[in-house]
């Protein structure tokens, strides 16, 4: 009699639908900027979109968006400043969402060195890691003050921006995360001061972005990881604690004073509305790089960016 029944109760129950797989590639190993992705993972947000997500951290930062142009992923991380030289170039990508909504690079100075303005740099020395954009960033700043890059040495440091500046090699560094540069150098006992580029001349642009394949992508399929993600970055804004606890969980790695920092100055920068689309903070951006010299002429929006929710 039990055999019938549970018999029974098999052929009555609903089918177990299969998930959507998809693929996101991270931009740099798993860290506190990408908190609304792990808490969406680990608190089933994604599961209940009907989306099996595979995140994968790149052996190569600079990887991820030609693998998703090359149709290898669905959805890469990647910088906004980062997309309109790729799109320049040819690359068939476009963003689709935003994950973090400000800028987080910095021109980061030693608090009580000799740098107590930026006028305070001529004829000092600046560290950068990647040429091209942060140039034009520097510029930027330093054009507010009255300066040009002639004005400077740069120096390219590789990644070693926080170590060259506290140990004098330069006299400031740009490039450097104001949610972990600066907190490293705190950790270490040398207190640093970000001057925020967006104050300095900058246009202001989304940090980091989720990047498509606008010719093969599923639009369906991103809005619903793009709502899972929506879902994670309430339940982070609404309960820090728990959800630091969440994502420092699941890495020995992450529980650590740095990456804890970091989470609660990182925190309030999530998107909020991750697949709105400001398409003015775009267009402006895409005429200072022009103007920069870094991209010849200017693209529409929407050949930059698009809001799914829209179409």
């Amino acid at each position: 009699m039990k055999k019938i029944l549970l018999s029974a109760l098999l052929l009555t129950a609903p089918p177990a639908f299969a998930q959507d797989k998809m693929t996101l590639l991270l931009d740099w190993f798993v860290n506190p900027d990408h908190g609304p992705i792990i808490v969406a993972q680990e608190m089933g947000f994604f599961a209940d979109q009907g989306l099996e997500v595979e995140v994968v951290a790149p052996a190569d930062p600079s990887d991820p968006p030609k693998l998703v142009a090359a149709g290898q992923a669905d959805l890469a991380i990647s910088y906004q400043p980062s997309l309109h030289l790729q799109v320049a170039e040819g690359l068939p990508l476009v963003r689709v969402g935003t994950l973090v909504a400000t800028p987080l690079n910095c021109l980061l100075v030693l608090a009580d060195g000799p740098v107590k303005e930026v006028e305070d740099l001529k004829g000092g020395k600046v560290g950068f890691s990647v040429a091209g954009v942060e140039e034009a960033l520097l510029g930027a700043v330093l054009k507010t003050h009255g300066l040009s890059t002639s004005d400077v040495e740069l120096v390219n440091v590789n990644w070693s921006l926080s170590p060259s500046l506290m140990s004098g090699q330069v006299d400031a560094v740009i490039g450097a995360y104001r949610n972990f540069e600066l907190n490293q150098m705190t950790i270490e006992g040398v207190e640093g001061k970000c001057f925020y580029i967006e104050e300095e001349g900058v246009p202001t642009y989304d940090e980091l972005i989720y990047v498509a394949n606008p010719g093969t992508m599923d639009r369906g399929m991103i809005r619903r990881f793009l709502r899972a993600t929506e879902l994670a970055t309430q339940y982070i804004v609404n309960h820090p604690q728990e959800s630091w606890d969440v994502f420092s969980g699941t890495s020995n790695e992450l529980q650590d004073e740095l990456n804890e920092m970091a989470w609660a100055d990182t925190l309030p920068r999530f998107a909020l509305r991750p697949e709105a689309l400001d398409e003015a903070r775009y267009a402006r951006f895409e005429t200072f790089l022009s103007e920069s010299g870094l991209v010849e002429g200017t693209r529409p929006v929407a050949d930059l960016a698009i809001d799914l929710g829209e179409e």
